[in-house]
């Protein structure tokens, strides 16, 4: 229940925001300061995946996102442990998955409009279905570590 809840709260959550910098922003436009040299709000059609990669293939993007979406359902209890940490890294990354679909499906590309500066480098715009998915992947990846520094006791060591 709690990965169904977070994922529909990543997918409204993204959906919205969307909408609206759809409605507020032009596209390509001047960007918007929010914390001048460090954070802009923009408006950017991404037609590919991460970082613009296969740009103007969104029959395969669509058809990729629907197989993970499949393989997740399918897959899931052999490759997430029943932990906590697990399932909201699981509705995190369902989440964001579908909210980055939906834009495909409907619109053709995907809405970015988080964009950042560190000094002079400039990180590619993103949204927040983009964020829900880094930060599934980054809470699987420490939680397994430390999964695997401290396996979950088992029913028969619990017993003794």
């Amino acid at each position: 229940m709690l990965v169904l809840i977070l994922g529909l709260v990543v997918v409204l959550l993204d959906q919205l925001t969307k909408l609206r910098v759809r409605a507020d922003f032009i596209c390509g436009g001047d960007p918007q300061a929010v914390i001048p040299g460090f954070f802009n709000l923009v408006y950017v059609r991404n037609e590919g995946a991460a970082w613009g990669m296969f740009g103007g293939q969104q029959v395969l993007l669509v058809l990729l996102s629907v197989g993970v979406l499949i393989s997740l359902a399918i897959y899931h209890r052999k490759l997430l442990n029943p932990t906590l940490d697990h399932r909201i890294a699981l509705g995190l990354m369902v989440g964001g998955i579908c909210g980055n679909l939906i834009d495909r499906i409907r619109v053709g590309w995907v809405t970015d409009f988080l964009d950042f500066y560190v000094g002079f480098y400039h990180w590619p715009s993103f949204n927040v279905a983009d964020s829900a998915i880094c930060i599934a992947v980054g809470i699987y990846l420490l939680s397994s570590l430390w999964h695997t520094r401290h396996p979950l006791k088992n029913e028969s060591n619990d017993s003794k």
